[in-house]
């Protein structure tokens, strides 16, 4: 397998532009201050009073779209690529590779499944594809920038208008599509996305520069937003990035010593960065929402909820936070750059159950599992809306 195959997310997609575009008036210091005490708190997403809710007509059934890396992919990546995965990927579920990087079932599959919905299909795949309930168009590697390289997430919003243009006019013809017009308004459009451009900056830059270039990527997803605003969308829920700082694949790069880890073993730098990414984050859904009176835009932190993974791992069943099931080298992290989880000589753990990390970037079904349960609960969002409770069928 080819080494884009091998380790498809983290910084797969360099940089290559910068846009100059409209962003935040947030100052970098407020950013930074807010970062820290976010960090050293672990504090959860402050809940406020919640909206009028996901609009929905009675009766309608559950149709949800999604925008997204490698964390969301359900198969995109490996049906544009022609990547053939083999086991163990998709082992402890399905239990044979459906294109996912994980042993099982990533946390969209089972959101999907609080909504009483199939798992989503990849826009990308043409063969054994169900769009009744919805459409994936999260694929691996994918960021927000450059916007205008396969499949950025600017391409995957033009991916997404494609598939709704073409659904309607099935409809106008007489012929069966797979969602109406009703369907297309009433869906619930996720995006979960720009940990791979945090990534690639801090692969190259100091944590203050990488704060300074967080708005032209927080401005591709605003720009996301008001471009499926303005076609009709009304329900979105937009997920904050994890916990960088904590992947084996970050560890794994050599250091002159551990004065950046953290109590927990993970690098204190990119977890800054991914709190600080998520403040901007969130400011920028409430900016939005007060722009956008007749929709409902939902923000859910993932980083207080995947760092918890590691820093209370016992109280979920984890023994091995910070090291690889799929991977190669043995102790601290088994993660080895040149081999992936698809290298013929790499052999998975016995039990994905007891990590956190599958492959060294992704989750395991098991973590993810997890991460799904907190974000239903709701105490993650603002506002703090179930999720499941979106036109659940």
């Amino acid at each position: 397998m080819s080494s884009a195959a091998a380790s498809p997310c983290a910084g797969s997609i360099a940089l290559r532009q910068q846009r100059r575009c409209a962003v935040l008036p947030l100052p970098p210091a407020v950013v930074v201050a807010a970062a820290l005490l976010a960090l050293e708190l672990l504090a959860l997403a402050v809940p406020t009073a919640a909206s009028a809710g996901f609009r929905c007509s009675p009766g309608s059934r559950p149709v949800l779209f999604n925008f997204g890396d490698s964390n969301s992919d359900t198969g995109g990546m490996a049906a544009a690529r022609g990547w053939h995965l083999t086991r163990p990927e998709g082992r402890a579920y399905f239990p044979r590779p459906t294109g996912r990087f994980c042993d099982g079932r990533l946390t969209v599959d089972f959101l999907c499944e609080s909504l009483n919905i199939s798992y989503l299909s990849p826009f990308l795949k043409a063969l054994g594809s169900n769009y009744s309930n919805g459409a994936n168009f999260a694929s691996a590697g994918a960021a927000t920038m450059p916007r205008d390289v396969p499949f950025a997430l600017h391409i995957q919003v033009q991916e997404f208008l494609y598939f709704r243009d073409r659904s309607l006019e099935l409809i106008d013809q007489g012929l069966s599509g797979p969602i109406d017009a009703q369907g297309f308004q009433n869906a619930l459009y996720m995006i979960d996305i720009g940990q791979n451009d945090v990534n690639a900056l801090l692969s190259n830059l100091p944590y203050d520069q990488v704060v300074a270039k967080f708005p032209p990527i927080l401005a591709e997803i605003k720009d996301a937003v008001q471009t499926l605003y303005s076609n009709g969308s009304r329900n979105f829920w937009i997920h904050g990035t994890g916990a960088l700082g904590c992947l084996p694949q970050k560890l794994a790069i050599p250091r002159k010593n551990d004065s950046d880890l953290d109590q927990y073993g993970c690098l204190k730098t990119y977890n800054r960065a991914a709190v600080a990414f998520n403040a901007a984050l969130g400011s920028l859904c409430d900016q939005l929402s007060a722009q956008m009176k007749d929709a409902t835009i939902v923000y859910t932190d993932l980083f207080p909820i995947k760092y918890d993974l590691v820093a209370n791992h016992t109280k979920y069943g984890f023994d091995k936070p910070l090291m690889t099931c799929c991977g190669y080298g043995g102790p601290p992290y088994n993660y080895d750059f040149n081999k992936g989880c698809q290298t013929k000589d790499v052999t998975a753990c016995d039990d994905g159950s007891k990590f956190v990390s599958w492959d060294g970037v992704h989750l395991t079904e098991a973590a993810n599992a997890v991460v799904a349960k907190a974000i239903l609960s709701s105490q993650y969002s603002k506002p703090s809306l179930k999720f499941d409770q979106f036109c659940r069928g």
